[in-house]
């Protein structure tokens, strides 16, 4: 499993994309994570799926209500990924208003989760290979710190932790 410390893993995600005020697309664009990170620090928080009930109530929002507290603590990007297409993060990112604070972003064959070692099995719930609920605040690649649930939990990835890291 990957620690802090370590450098996030060479992979590509998906990011669906609008005309403003067009409702066309313009995605899905590939997302390199390795060229997306380079100089930034990233708020980066992960979750089993798209419109499921703690991430649309709890996870997705804390982030998109704190997201002027993340800049004003020195993070350029917040970024929600999950194992579902960019068809379904683009309408989710919708959904949930995020509109320029969260970049949502998907992992749909579960890539980055496999190579982060963050995965969650949801076959017996029928929902297949899953990423594990988590944070990290990344820095220029590197994982600074990381916060991962045991399962069913959500208590230490929301967005309030992350920020206080964020704040050092």
């Amino acid at each position: 499993m990957i620690k802090v410390g370590d450098t996030l893993p060479s992979a590509t995600l998906q990011e669906y994309s609008e005309v403003e005020g067009e409702g066309c697309s313009i995605g899905p664009n590939a997302v390199d994570v390795s060229k997306a990170t380079a100089g930034k620090t990233i708020a980066l928080f992960a979750l089993p799926g798209a419109f499921t009930p703690t991430c649309s109530a709890k996870h997705v929002p804390g982030y998109v209500q704190h997201y002027d507290d993340f800049k004003a603590a020195g993070v350029d990007e917040i970024w929600c990924v999950s194992v579902n297409d960019a068809f379904v993060m683009g309408a989710w990112a919708r959904d949930q208003k995020t509109g320029t604070k969260v970049r949502m972003l998907a992992d749909g064959s579960a890539d980055f989760a496999k190579a982060t070692g963050l995965t969650l099995d949801l076959t017996g719930r029928g929902m297949g290979l899953r990423s594990n609920r988590y944070s990290m605040l990344v820095k220029d690649g590197k994982v600074a710190s990381l916060n991962v649930e045991a399962p069913g939990k959500f208590e230490v990835s929301n967005a309030e932790t992350l920020l206080a890291q964020a704040r050092g």
